[in-house]
């Protein structure tokens, strides 16, 4: 494995200076066609600076420095490159190296870990961020492991395998346990949902997982079971990200196949409400910490929609560049 490249770039105009998080957070929004990383103020909805990061740049996390935002470059998984931003200062350092591994894409930070799935090598694997190396390397055997979550302790994660119709759920073990001959401490149950399962999201309570499937219906997975135990069709044709509102009531999904956002309740799995959002579709969510309001991307449209989730409508656009995607939250330095 490599560390950092020894590459220099320059960096894309700001229209303020460079300085901290906004006083209420800032949204990350990676837009793919501008090839940039924009912070958005969470109270105005305006851009406040575009940071380049390289070629087809999908999902972003904040490191444990809450200074440095960390990017996957994709590709059709042919990539092999994680970006790194100076969010303080606006600018663009040295991308980490994941070569051999390819098609970074989903990602999520565990304390000082950088879990981050490879579709192009099939793999789910561990950065450590103090020293920019991968650490471990997990197979999952199936077909573009793609979106990624991990446990509040640690100890389960899960992926899912879009290309196979399976969700990943590892679970940490202390014996040895072995694969090709080798020992990694995790054991792998493979579930299967619907073909095309991309998004999925699991519950506050971290006790049930939702994937959505191509064909409009959701599978509902019980993890300390690992096994599918309802699978309901809720009318998501095209189903892209899912994700459920911070109090666990509601559930919310983008399609690539609808104007909509559909809002389901979790515990009937009924339409609640179809939020009309952009006639091409969409996919990145995002909530904000306090809860009441929802981040949509609507990359076909170039365009971020803001709905107010007591209101259940859209109130609101925000403009953050070319083909928006993934997002997050940014509180600012202080805030891990």
């Amino acid at each position: 494995m490599h560390l950092f490249h020894p590459l220099a770039f320059a960096v894309f105009a700001v229209s303020v200076a460079a300085a901290q998080a906004p006083e209420g957070g800032a949204l990350l929004v990676v837009t793919k066609q501008s090839h940039a990383l924009a912070i958005v103020d969470g109270r105005t909805l305006q851009k406040i600076a575009a940071i380049p990061i390289g070629d087809d740049p999908h999902e972003v996390v904040v490191g444990p420095d809450q200074r440095t935002a960390y990017v996957t470059n994709y590709a059709d998984a042919s990539l092999t490159t994680i970006q790194r931003v100076d969010l303080v200062e606006h600018k663009q350092l040295e991308p980490i190296s994941i070569a051999p591994l390819r098609g970074a894409h989903g990602l999520w930070l565990h304390g000082t870990t950088l879990w981050f799935t490879a579709g192009g090598s099939n793999a789910i694997a561990a950065l450590d961020t103090n020293t920019g190396r991968v650490t471990m390397v997990l197979g999952t055997g199936q077909d573009n492991t793609h979106m990624l979550w991990v446990s509040g302790d640690g100890n389960r994660m899960v992926a899912s395998n879009a290309g196979s119709g399976t969700m990943s759920i590892l679970v940490r073990d202390p014996r040895p346990v072995a694969q090709n001959g080798a020992t990694s401490g995790w054991r792998h149950t493979l579930v299967p949902v619907g073909m095309g399962a991309e998004g999925f999201a699991v519950s506050p309570d971290e006790q049930t997982l939702w994937a959505g499937n191509q064909d409009g219906t959701i599978s509902v997975i019980d993890l300390a079971q690992a096994k599918v135990t309802e699978t309901f069709d809720a009318g998501v044709v095209g189903a892209n990200r899912i994700k459920f509102t911070l109090d666990g009531r509601r559930v919310l999904v983008t399609t690539h196949a609808g104007k909509d956002l559909v809002v389901l309740d979790a515990v009937t799995h009924a339409v609640v409400k179809r939020i009309p959002i952009e006639e091409r579709g969409a996919s990145g969510i995002q909530i904000a910490p306090d809860g009441k309001r929802a981040f949509i991307a609507c990359p076909r449209d170039h365009v971020v929609a803001v709905v107010d989730l007591q209101k259940l409508e859209r109130v609101a656009t925000i403009e953050a560049g070319r083909e928006p995607d993934g997002m997050t939250w940014w509180q600012g330095l202080g805030a891990g």
